[in-house]
Order: C-alpha cells, then sequence, then structure tokens
C-alpha cells in the first residue's frame, strides 16, 4: 500500500486497486505501472497486491481458470475494509486496474463487487467465459480498455480463456446504455519507432455518464503502453484521467485535477530545450521523472510559456507532473 505525502487524513482519498499479471509479482507491477507518482499528484491511496500460488506454483487472481479456490473477491472486501479501519476513504471512489490476469480481476471486480467498485480499466485483459457467464453488476459502470491487436498472449480476438474485446465492450455499452457508435479519434503517433499506432474510441451518453472506452494499439503487443510496446500513450495516465472523471455514482460534477486547466510541452519529442505552454498561476510548481518514478527534474513555471533545458537527461521517457495534470516526455539526445 502507497499513502502519497499529500494524503490528508481530513478529507476523503480515492483507492486504486493495481494487479499483477499471471506470474508477476507486485513489485513488478510497481515498477513497470507507474502509479505513485501520479498518486503524489492526485492524492490517491495505491494498493498493489500480491496474488497467491496456484497448483503450478504461479502468483495468478482466481478469475475461473482452472482449478484455483481461491476467494479472490473476498481478499479485495478485506482490504478495502483495512483502508477504511486505518485511513479516511472515499468509499465512492474505489477503483481498479490491472495488466493481463489483472485486467481480469479488474473486470471480475465488476462483476462480482459491483457496489464497491467505481469503475475499472484492464490492460490488455479482458473477461474469462466464467466472469462473462456469471455478471451481475448494479449499476453504470465506467469501463476503460487498453489492447493491441497483435496480443499473443490474450488475443483481441478472444481464445478459450479470454472473451472477444469487442463482444466484452458490447456488453458494457448495453449495460450501461451508452451509444452504440462510438467516437474515434487517433492519438498522434508521437514515437514512430515503436511499430504502433493507437487510436481512441468512445462509447458515449449512457446512465449517469459512464462510458465506455478503448485505446486500440495497432500491432501492438501484450504490452503496458508508456513503460513498454506502444509509446504513444502512457497507460498510467490514461487511466487515472478516467477514473477522475466518475465515482460510483456517475460523473463527478468536476474531474478531480483535470477540470479548466491546460498543459502542453513543444516539441515533444525533444534533446535539449522544451517550452512548456499552460494555463495554472504563475508560480506553479513542476518536476519531471523517470518511469520508475524518480524525480530528475523539478522547478518553479514562473511564465505562461516557459522555456526549459532538458540536455541533462537520458534519452528515454518520463512523465511531466504540474497541478495535477501531466504528459509524456520523450527526450532523444
Amino acid at each position: 500500500m502507497y499513502v502519497p505525502e499529500i494524503y490528508d487524513d481530513a478529507t476523503p482519498a480515492p483507492l486504486v486497486f493495481c494487479f499483477h499479471g499471471y506470474g508477476s509479482s507486485a513489485i513488478a507491477n510497481v515498477s513497470y505501472t507507474g502509479f505513485r507518482p501520479v498518486a503524489d499528484t492526485a492524492g490517491f491511496i495505491l494498493i498493489t497486491p500480491q496474488g497467491t500460488q496456484d497448483a503450478f506454483g504461479t502468483p495468478h487472481w482466481n478469475v475461473g481458470w482452472g482449478t484455483s479456490s481461491v476467494d479472490d473477491v473476498s481478499f479485495v472486501e478485506d482490504m478495502i475494509d483495512y483502508v477504511n479501519d486505518n485511513y479516511n476513504l472515499n468509499n465512492d471512489r474505489i477503483y481498479s486496474t490491472g495488466m493481463s490476469n489483472g485486467g481480469f480481476m479488474s473486470y471480475l471486480l465488476a462483476c462480482q463487487l459491483n457496489d464497491k467498485i467505481a469503475a475499472i480499466a484492464s490492460v490488455t485483459g479482458s473477461m474469462s467465459p466464467p466472469t462473462a457467464s456469471n455478471c451481475n453488476p448494479n449499476h453504470p459502470t465506467p469501463i476503460l480498455q487498453i489492447h493491441g491487436t497483435a496480443d499473443p498472449t490474450v488475443p483481441y480476438e478472444g481464445d478459450i480463456f479470454s472473451q472477444n474485446i469487442d463482444d466484452v465492450l458490447s456488453y458494457w455499452v448495453n449495460h450501461n446504455n451508452c451509444n452504440t457508435t462510438p467516437s474515434q479519434t487517433p492519438i498522434p503517433d508521437i514515437n514512430e519507432g515503436d511499430g504502433s499506432t493507437v487510436d481512441h474510441f468512445i462509447y458515449g451518453s449512457g446512465e449517469n455518464g459512464a462510458t465506455v472506452e478503448l485505446f486500440k494499439v495497432y500491432n501492438g503487443g501484450h504490452d503496458w503502453p508508456g513503460a513498454f510496446g506502444n509509446f504513444d500513450i502512457s497507460s498510467n495516465i490514461e487511466i487515472w484521467k478516467f477514473f477522475s472523471k466518475f465515482d460510483i455514482n456517475g460523473t463527478l460534477s468536476l474531474p478531480i485535477n483535470y477540470s479548466g486547466f491546460s498543459l502542453n510541452i513543444i516539441p515533444n519529442p525533444s534533446y535539449e530545450n522544451i517550452t512548456v505552454e499552460h494555463s495554472f498561476e504563475i508560480g506553479t510548481a513542476f518536476k519531471i521523472m523517470d518511469l520508475h518514478g524518480k524525480e530528475v527534474q523539478a522547478g518553479i513555471l514562473n511564465s505562461k510559456t516557459q522555456q526549459l533545458n532538458i540536455s541533462h537527461l537520458n534519452s528515454g521517457f518520463y512523465l511531466f507532473f504540474c497541478n495535477g495534470l501531466s504528459m509524456k516526455l520523450v527526450v532523444n539526445n
């Protein structure tokens, strides 16, 4: 469990669960998902649990595969109870995400713990056939899916272990009474070297404002975009932007940390200097962090268009944080 320094016991905090993939670990999950620096600016409590071993000795979440009898839904309920006993939890703002088996687990919670889960996001996961056959949500539930069309582990088209991604989206579109025709927005291909592109689909106008959304990664594999695979989006940022729009009752009137502000970085990618354009107050602090959550640069924005020197940064991908907003920064030396 990670509690950011800005947590204030007087203010109810959101809670985000992030589940690792099959055979992975909580430690690995923390390293590549990059949610801790997001929590530092957004103020949510983050839990990255460790799954138990199945009959093959492999860490897992029980989503109906094989012969596992572990009750991971009750485990999540116990963790929620623990947070309520020790912190000021906003019980209307509990979210779940994860990669692969962790994405499957998030769908299981949306189906079987729906009275506690406000929204979920799945990266390279899907609904297992047992989850799909026993899904009983009791409120409109916002859903975000991030998936590659060339995923060899959890195929986009589905297999005996997983539902077709379009069928999963269709189920939640129907449940939420969303528009059946989505909007489609191409994401700028800011990294042509990753061999993939992304379109953002939104099925809108659902009950209580719920949406069903898809970042479809064309030629993408079994990856966590932003950390490995595609680098046109950062999964952690897109997931929190999505979660921050909803609580369990529907659309929040003012999306937390994403209302009324703008942030842009040009050029991006860059190798020496960048110009930060923003609508924050003069004197707002910023920081740049690598994908492991290490701060590599910090300062104050003293003008609405401020130039920053980044020549000391190694080539790679970074996150630029300011006043709750964040952007991916690509450095090419």
